[in-house]
């Protein structure tokens, strides 16, 4: 008998990331770096430390804590340090 592979279930590597910084872009264009402090089975997001970013190289907005509706998620990057990387250097 051949057993397939299951995928991974994304929400798996969400949770994981609970703790670590993280880079979001919105459906609307608008783009988020913080560090992620909750998350749900909707993909919900709680951020601190948050700020808004514009093209993951120029701060917009320093933030602090918040909410992120799931729905209005295009993508999440788990190494924002990449999508950003003149944020924090530049």
């Amino acid at each position: 008998m051949v057993s397939e592979a299951r995928p991974a279930n994304p929400l798996k590597y969400l949770r994981d990331a609970v703790n670590n910084q993280i880079y979001v872009k919105l459906k609307d264009g608008s783009e988020y770096i913080g560090t992620l402090l909750v998350t749900d089975s909707t993909m919900n997001l709680i951020l601190d430390d948050a700020m808004e970013v514009r093209g993951g190289k120029q701060v917009v907005a320093k933030i602090g804590k918040i909410l992120i509706r799931g729905s209005m998620v295009q993508y999440i990057s788990f190494n924002p340090e990449i999508a950003a990387e003149e944020v924090f250097t530049g």
